[in-house]
């Protein structure tokens, strides 16, 4: 059973958990005023192109120039790995864009207080069954349908559907779904990005056009409920009127099929239902205690997430290799539970406890694979380094920077 819970507070600043039977797996922050720009798409005006970089600047309308790399205007050679191992030796920035030219671009990567939006001219728009990918023809099934005999299903239902011109990906969301339901999706979309297109070629049909933003993307509670609706969504909780309405509004628009209860708690904090105040402290936290007296740290740069494995107050056996392996097995549960909870993103590198045995390096890459199925968002584990730290990716659901 999954809940959204959603409260807001006096400052209008919103916190949205999602709770599986009474445990907090996920939770985001929304403050009032603070604009989020990924997933939106925008008509936009190269400021300068930066040929020894292969790169560009582009005006967006927003305080800072947004920067966009030759991979995200190239044509995308896969879409697994996109252009991450294309040899750009054969492409040129001067050969797609020219400093002045209106460009269609969508964000990426927010802003920092450093850095400005990254951006990219390879779309996507999400629906509730798959991922429309315009100008691209690759079709590829989530990884987290594991069944072949379903992912040939899929892929056989609609590779005869996707109009030349179309690529998408089939969401797990997908699964057990038929034609008829695909096709709606993937019509809808389809739709949406047309739509799109043609705000585009009119605004830059004009002499002075202005930057500014063609479509917005799914808010934080829209998104989850689109991604969780088809996984024992059963109720969503609100304590604001506003927030209240426009929840029930979304949940119009999308004509969902499922019995979703929504609940208006007026002025009461939502969050003191199942402790949750607790567990969010707990989810703060820099130093986590696992059961056995180990611990993990997590510390956030700007280039990686480094997360420490210690054994703390765990003596163990008179087996050294056991003792280690109980902590650092402990440990990748946490972890799992922890990158998801916390939404982390990007280059993740986890400090095992050494383990001399390779049997234990195995089994431990086999613990953190199964934990992270859980995890709704797209990762990657990348195994041990010659250093013997271990090295995954994960992609954030949404950013909190």
């Amino acid at each position: 059973m999954q809940e959204i819970l959603v409260n807001v507070d006096k400052q209008r600043n919103k916190t949205i958990v999602v709770v599986e039977n009474g445990r907090l797996v996920e939770k985001y922050q929304e403050n009032d005023g603070a604009e989020r720009l990924e997933g939106n798409i925008y008509i936009g005006k190269v400021q300068n192109v930066l040929l020894g970089m292969q790169a560009a600047f582009v005006d967006i309308g927003k305080e800072k120039n947004t920067f966009i790399h030759i991979r995200d205007v190239m044509p995308k050679a896969s879409n697994e790995t996109g252009n991450k191992n294309e040899s750009l030796n054969k492409y040129n920035i001067k050969d797609y864009i020219r400093t002045e030219m209106p460009i269609l671009v969508q964000v990426k990567k927010d802003s920092t207080s450093k850095k400005g939006a990254r951006v990219s001219t390879h779309m996507n728009i999400s629906g509730r069954y798959i991922v429309l990918m315009p100008n691209s023809e690759f079709i590829t099934v989530s990884k987290k349908i594991e069944d072949i005999k379903e992912k040939n299903r899929l892929l056989n239902m609609v590779k005869p559907i996707v109009p030349k011109g179309y690529g998408i990906i089939i969401r797990t969301s997908a699964e057990g779904k038929n034609e008829t339901e695909i096709k709606e999706d993937l019509d809808k979309l389809i739709k949406k990005w047309q739509n799109i297109l043609e705000k585009y070629n009119n605004l830059k049909k004009q002499k002075t056009f202005i930057p500014k933003i063609i479509y917005k993307n799914q808010g934080i509670i829209e998104k989850l409920i689109l991604d969780l609706v088809d996984k024992e969504l059963t109720r969503i909780i609100a304590n604001d009127e506003t927030t209240y309405a426009e929840i029930e509004k979304d949940i119009k628009n999308m004509q969902l099929d499922s019995d979703i209860k929504l609940e208006l708690k007026k002025g009461e904090t939502v969050l003191d239902i199942y402790d949750l105040e607790t567990q969010l402290e707990k989810a703060d936290n820099r130093k986590v205690w696992l059961k056995c007296g180990g611990f993990i740290t997590i510390d956030k740069t700007e280039a990686l997430t480094a997360i420490d494995v210690n054994s703390g107050k765990y003596v163990g056996t008179k087996d050294l290799a056991k003792t280690i392996f109980t902590v650092n097995k402990e440990a990748t549960v946490e972890i799992a539970k922890q990158v998801r909870l916390r939404d982390i993103g990007g280059i993740i590198i986890i400090d095992y406890i050494d383990m001399e045995n390779k049997d234990d390096k195995e089994k431990i890459l086999k613990e953190l694979e199964e934990n992270l199925k859980k995890d709704r968002s797209k990762t990657q584990v990348i195994g041990f380094t010659p250093l013997d730290l271990l090295e995954m990716t994960r992609k954030h659901m949404w950013s909190n920077d």
